[in-house]
């Protein structure tokens, strides 16, 4: 893997991201980019960074563990920030603390409840999303809201459960996170993205003093169409460091 290839990777994600932003009459500067850099070294991780790169995420947190100390010793200045996108067990929400900025990845109430105390143990307030299961995929993590739309019972149990976070001292909700299915056709999953913004719409009605202002959905996959329906973070991998070995 060269310098030039990630560069170029880089490059060509941003532009796509501009163009969709374009498209939907938004700003590009609106939309950030966290690179995905699960499997891959903090070599890799560095030449990112280089070509311009600010946030990475991780999937794993004994990964995350080595990795960020190696890729802070060969950067000069603040380094990266550092996003928590994969799924959160309860027992290592110290180390999630210890080690990312940003969460985007919190599914359940134990777990905010367990960040929260760790955040607070810690001396810091931890920005987080609410992972959302908007498709209904079993095989997918989060709030199941698959029928926030049609069924009230969805809805209240999921405003409880917000409502309840919302309280915890020492992590600040900041908006949403969805993943789509994983689909031939990327324009399939555009309903999946406009029904997680239009759920942001109705949490900024119910709890207007929370600031709802980050949706992060949108892969390699489907990034393209996510941006078009609004999302703020786009976390991309494959697009940027190449397929992976190991997954």
């Amino acid at each position: 893997m060269t310098d030039s290839y990630i560069h170029s990777n880089v490059k060509q994600v941003e532009s796509r991201i501009a163009e969709a932003a374009l498209r939907a009459g938004r700003r590009p500067d609106d939309v950030t980019l966290v690179a995905v850099c699960k499997t891959f070294p903090a070599g890799a991780v560095i030449q990112a960074y280089m070509a311009g790169v600010r946030n990475f995420g991780e999937n794993r947190v004994s990964e995350a563990q080595n990795k960020i100390p190696e890729v802070s010793a060969g950067l000069s200045g603040d380094g990266p920030t550092w996003h928590m996108v994969g799924h959160i067990q309860s027992r290592k929400t110290s180390d999630v603390v210890a080690c990312f900025d940003f969460v985007h990845s919190v599914d359940r109430l134990k777990v905010a409840n367990r960040l929260s105390r760790s955040a607070a143990e810690a001396g810091r307030s931890l920005p987080v999303l609410l992972e959302c299961n908007v498709s209904g995929e079993d095989s997918k993590f989060g709030f199941d809201v698959r029928a926030w739309e049609s069924e009230r019972a969805c809805r209240k149990a999921f405003f409880d459960a917000v409502d309840e976070i919302l309280r915890l001292p020492a992590i600040c909700v900041r908006g949403l996170m969805t993943m789509a299915p994983l689909v031939a056709e990327p324009a399939s999953v555009r309903p999946v993205f406009a029904s997680l913004r239009g759920l942001r719409e109705e949490l900024c009605e119910r709890f207007p003093e929370t600031e709802w202002g980050e949706l992060s959905m949108g892969m390699t996959n489907d990034f393209d169409v996510a941006v078009e329906e609004g999302a703020t973070l786009v976390r991309v991998g494959r697009a940027i460091f190449g397929r992976r070995d190991v997954v």
